[in-house]
């Protein structure tokens, strides 16, 4: 379950409801981080950013559920069976906190999380949360026109072979430049399909699961008092003060950091991005409580 320098360990891990595939770097001896990628993405959103930390961290990273090599059930999707997945991981490595890193929809997943059970973290990192608050019912109509704009779902295909995959991700806000991280995440999210096709990793039930959890349940209604850092990408989803009032209100030791790039700072601009999170988390200090 470990791997013992940068290069990545990836493996299924079988929990009490499914079995996640999980990516690991580092010294598992130092204090663990836990990565968790955004809707539709993989593990292998991390896979430049991880090993900038395996100097003082070790690393977690898995496919949540309905996401890349873990299992897809059709049902399951909601925050509260998604923590329980997390927190059964967690049990998994020996751990009793971590500090955690979570971007876009997972970024409103781990505030629901940590308000719960605090004592879980030693920091919060948020990039570019995906829409903190509730929704009105009636917004569900539109979902399906979501689908077709929203870059987190709208490259789950079908296409007609890979090249028609690949040469569609090119132009997705994430991958444009096409660096080779960027070919790799995107490569790492698609499959053939039966017939001949090619899509997303991501499923539709756990594309409609997420999205009606998302729109009835909020991210942020009490205090957290767990050191925390909001990431604000320029170009970002977060830009007006409407949007940033729920952090400042509720996370009460938060720091914030503007970042180049776009929602995926981590993939169009990755430097930055990994200079602002590394500080902050060598300023949060690196103990988390013993292992069991």
């Amino acid at each position: 379950m470990t791997a013992t320098n940068s290069t990545p360990n990836v493996q299924p891990i079988a929990l009490s409801d499914v079995t996640l595939s999980v990516t690991t770097w580092g010294d598992p001896h130092n204090p663990p981080v836990l990565l968790l990628h955004g809707l539709g993405d993989t593990a292998t959103v991390w896979s430049e950013f991880a090993p900038t930390l395996t100097d003082r961290f070790f690393a977690i990273a898995p496919d949540l559920r309905g996401h890349g090599d873990s299992d897809k059930p059709e049902s399951g999707y909601g925050f509260d069976r998604l923590i329980a997945d997390l927190e059964d991981l967690l049990a998994r490595f020996g751990l009793d906190s971590v500090h955690a890193i979570a971007h876009s929809w997972s970024a409103k997943l781990l505030p629901i999380w940590a308000q719960r059970q605090p004592d879980r973290f030693h920091s919060l990192t948020l990039i570019d949360p995906f829409f903190i608050g509730t929704m009105p019912g009636w917004l569900r109509i539109t979902f399906p026109l979501l689908y077709q704009v929203l870059p987190f779902v709208k490259a789950m295909g079908p296409y007609e072979s890979r090249e028609t995959a690949i040469a569609f991700g090119k132009e997705m806000k994430q991958y444009r430049g096409w660096s080779a991280l960027q070919q790799r995440v995107f490569e790492a999210s698609i499959e053939a399909k039966p017939g001949g096709s090619w899509g997303s990793k991501f499923t539709v039930a756990a594309r409609d699961g997420i999205f009606e959890e998302v729109m009835h349940v909020a991210g942020l209604t009490e205090p957290i008092a767990i050191p925390t850092l909001f990431v604000q990408p320029e170009s970002g989803l977060n830009r007006s003060d409407w949007q940033f009032a729920p952090y400042r209100k509720f996370l009460v030791n938060l720091d914030w950091a503007i970042v180049p790039g776009n929602h995926w700072p981590f993939l169009v601009e990755p430097e930055p991005f990994s200079g602002a999170v590394r500080s902050f988390l060598h300023r949060s200090g690196s103990y988390t409580k013993p292992r069991k």
